[in-house]
């Protein structure tokens, strides 16, 4: 195992009313290698001041006149700096000795036998170390993962937002033109005798309904227009599209008074119902699903569960599986969270939101205009 790595000069902070007891601490240091920088006090206020400078270990006598080393530890402890402490005494019982490391004391010696005095002053500088060097990894960490969530977040926004501008073009340009040629198509079918012409005209007829039909299809799939008309009337629409299409019994539950959603909400909650949705119709093989929308305590609760076989620990932790990660991802953009539940009886996905209060002073995200920013809205067109 290589040796730790040091500082170049240990600086100790002593805490020992004997001159002749320090002089003997640092020469068993010197001794054992370690070039030393110390200061000596040997009262309460002068180890206070002294704790003001930088220090990598602080060696503390038990009994000192009018002051003890377990006050000295409680007072370290008290002024936040992160130093290993280490007791040094001719007299220490174990009762004693066990409270101080209960304390935070990072080891206890005697006087008559400071053959430990090295290593324990070596072992406890190194733990510091080490403890400090995971802590700004885990600060980095936090750090990166906090990148990583706002970037995952500012996606989902950019994607719906790309979304509302496709859904917007096919809506004016594709549908606009496709609505004008059926227009000049029937024009043409009322005033042409030619029987081949009224065929061929009709024959393209049908096709521009269906390419018409195919563009509202895909306006919804990218933009749903059924927001327009509030989340609960997009709820059912979801929930009576997902029986039609698929067989099974879809209930929603809604309160009686739904309120006006904060911006953002309501696309975040019809894209967590769809997703949901979609996953049943994949996986769960249920022949019952509900959806409950609720308003609790300044929260708002969207409940998708079904009654069908359940997920293993092995479906949620499969590597290229990202739809509940998107989910906890779409959630953030509003402020909310995701929880997943799963059993042999179904699954339960519940999302929550809290909602602004009039006591809130939290800005809403906005737009280029200063408005509030609602990728659920179509805008001005």
């Amino acid at each position: 195992m290589p040796a730790p790595l040091l500082p170049h000069v240990l600086r100790v902070l002593h805490l020992e009313d004997s001159a002749m007891d320090h002089e003997l601490m640092l020469a068993h240091l010197r001794r054992g290698g370690i070039e030393v920088r110390s200061l000596r006090v040997d009262s309460e206020a002068a180890f206070l001041a002294a704790l003001q400078q930088d220090w990598d270990v602080v060696l503390s006598d038990f009994n000192l006149p009018g002051f003890s080393g377990l006050v000295a530890l409680d007072l370290l402890r008290a002024s936040g700096r992160e130093i290993p402490f280490i007791l040094v005494s001719g007299e220490i019982g174990e009762d004693t000795a066990v409270e101080a490391m209960r304390n935070g004391a990072s080891d206890y010696l005697l006087k008559n036998n400071l053959a430990r005095l090295v290593p324990a002053v070596l072992h406890a500088v190194e733990a510091n170390e080490t403890r400090h060097a995971r802590e700004r990894a885990d600060r980095e960490l936090n750090k990166s993962r906090q990148r990583l969530r706002e970037l995952a977040q500012h996606l989902q926004t950019s994607i719906e937002h790309e979304r509302a501008a496709i859904a917007r073009e096919i809506h004016d340009d594709v549908g606009g033109s496709l609505t004008a040629l059926k227009f000049d198509l029937a024009w043409i079918a009322r005033h042409t005798t030619d029987e081949g012409v009224r065929l061929r005209v009709h024959s393209a007829l049908e096709t521009v309904t269906l390419a018409i039909e195919s563009s509202q299809r895909i306006m919804h799939n990218l933009r749903p227009a059924i927001l327009e008309q509030g989340l609960v009337a997009a709820l059912q629409w979801i929930a009576s599209r997902f029986e039609k299409r698929t067989g099974i019994t879809c209930e929603v539950r809604i309160p009686s008074h739904a309120p006006e959603w904060p911006a953002g909400v309501p696309l975040v909650a019809y894209r967590t119902a769809q997703e949901a949705l979609t996953n049943i119709t994949k996986h769960a093989h249920a022949t019952r699903v509900q959806i409950d929308l609720s308003l609790a305590g300044g929260v708002m609760s969207l409940e998708i569960s079904d009654n069908g076989r359940g997920l293993s620990q092995q479906d949620l932790a499969k590597a290229h599986s990202f739809g509940i990660r998107g989910l906890h991802e779409r959630a953030g953009t509003v402020g909310g969270w995701v929880d997943l539940s799963s059993g042999p009886a179904g699954t339960t996905l519940i999302l929550s939101v809290p909602l602004n209060t009039p006591g809130d002073t939290a800005p809403m995200p906005t737009g280029p205009g200063g408005e509030p920013d609602d990728p659920s809205q179509w805008g001005s067109l």
